[in-house]
């Protein structure tokens, strides 16, 4: 990796960097490098945003300023300020530097770093080890690191997208300080753009933002300052290929055509905007749910996957308030399954319609969980002999089958008579909520049970 003059100031010591695995930090000090590089902070007080994580005495200010040795990881979403939290622990640092990525390097790279660290050490010399995009690296890859992190060869700095508690092995996450970083607030990302239009470093002043173009570019963002600057690097450029120096709103437009959806299949992202789906649907805001349903669809996820959810949903929060809903799931979901994308956001769009106007009821799996608890609990007590099998020979002296009542005998269709074991004869496991279908169902179930129990 070779990062000369890139995070260089007056004062600061160079950076002692090994090459190792070709990351984010390497060989972007190119004169044509992206307007974000070209942005990076050089000190903790350019980093915007993260106020929490820069107070005095902070764990990244004792890495940075006081020199101290930590393993970090760093979780957050994009454009948040890992890699530049990286790359200046790479400016200021007296310690060796050195990158490897989690898409180029292996398990074989990782120990050799390793092992290099440790003999660097013996002659005084200390390594910072940055892995960005820790989460893509395998459980091999992850375990590759835990001798130099445990026996403090290296100090850690990894970088991930995606909870580590889901990405990150037990181990290492246990031996790391994990630092959460927010995504930026829209007063953070507008500092960015400004900064970035008047800095030499960036546009130098070049062009001007009107205050509608700023506006949309901080929208689009997202909260990502690095997607605020290719933004605003991209409506540049229309602009002044245009022969003009005044970005306007239509030149943000044209030049970013939709906001970029921040969504992880694997990650956190995507059991966030799920669980959001569904509690959305069943505090029957339709509107939030087709918000959720089109964030997903946009981000590309698995229309089978929704369709289980929703089938899930149609028993689970309505039940018997609306019998209809579960029959519109599943068929929803072998519609998808028929068609897929596009045409299938129609299907999953009006089941979502449906599921979120539906009465509501969590009646069903209060029931069916209430029944398992007292059967886990060991009320599993003997079937009453009128409801045991006597189709085989010796059942009758048994007393199987004897005084069964046949509910069709009776005009009311149903008739007095003990079907659930002693242990648990009397008690309601389902109870009915009252809403929708459920109302009328409710009266009827109380007048059977009334003749059931002989009332």
């Amino acid at each position: 990796m070779s990062d000369d003059g890139l995070f260089e100031m007056e004062g600061a010591p160079a950076p002692r960097s090994d090459p190792a695995g070709g990351g984010s930090l390497a060989g972007s000090s190119h004169a044509s490098a992206p307007l974000a590089v070209r942005m990076r902070p050089r000190t903790l007080d350019e980093l915007v945003g993260q106020e929490r994580l820069l107070a005095a005495g902070s764990p990244l200010r004792q890495m940075i300023d006081g020199d101290q040795p930590l393993t970090i990881i760093l979780w957050g979403p994009p454009g948040t300020g890992k890699t530049t939290i990286a790359s200046l622990i790479s400016a200021h640092t007296d310690r060796r530097f050195v990158e490897v990525s989690a898409v180029s390097a292996g398990v074989k790279e990782v120990r050799d770093v390793i092992a290099g660290a440790r003999r660097a050490l013996t002659n005084g010399v200390e390594t910072v080890l940055f892995v960005d995009e820790v989460h893509r690296f395998s459980k091999s890859q992850q375990d590759a690191l835990l001798p130099g992190v445990e026996n403090r060869w290296v100090s850690l700095v990894a970088a991930t997208t995606e909870n580590p508690h889901f990405s990150v092995i037990s181990p290492l996450l246990s031996r790391s300080l994990l630092l959460t970083l927010e995504s930026l607030t829209d007063a953070d990302v507008t500092t960015v753009v400004d900064r970035a239009v008047a800095d030499e470093r960036g546009l130098a002043g070049a062009v001007t933002l009107t205050d509608d173009a700023r506006d949309h570019l901080v929208r689009l963002a997202g909260g990502d300052g690095r997607r605020a600057l290719t933004y605003l690097e991209a409506a540049a450029g229309a602009t002044t290929s245009q022969g003009r120096t005044a970005i306007t709103v239509d030149d943000a437009a044209l030049a970013v055509d939709r906001a970029a959806v921040r969504y992880d299949r694997q990650g956190d992202q995507h059991y966030d905007v799920t669980s959001a789906f569904i509690k959305s649907i069943r505090g029957s805001d339709v509107d939030a749910a087709l918000h959720y349903l089109a964030r997903m669809i946009e981000a590309g996820e698995d229309a089978r996957f929704v369709a289980r959810r929703l089938m899930i949903h149609a028993s689970e929060d309505i039940g018997m308030a609306d019998p209809t809903a579960l029959p519109v799931a599943v068929a929803t979901a072998q519609a998808v399954a028929m068609i897929g994308f596009p045409e299938a956001r129609i299907p999953l769009a009006q089941a979502v319609i449906h599921l979120a106007t539906a009465p509501k009821s969590n009646a069903v799996i209060t029931a069916i969980d209430a029944a398992l608890a007292d059967v886990r609990s060991g009320k599993v007590g003997a079937v009453p002999p009128a409801l045991r099998d006597a189709h085989y020979a010796g059942a009758k002296k048994l007393g199987h089958g004897h005084d069964y009542r046949y509910a069709h005998d009776d005009p009311r269709g149903v008739v007095p008579q003990q079907y659930a074991p002693d242990d648990v004869d009397g008690t309601d496991y389902y109870r009915p909520s009252g809403h929708g279908a459920e109302g009328a169902l409710a009266d009827r179930l109380a007048r059977i049970r009334a003749i059931l129990r002989g009332r």
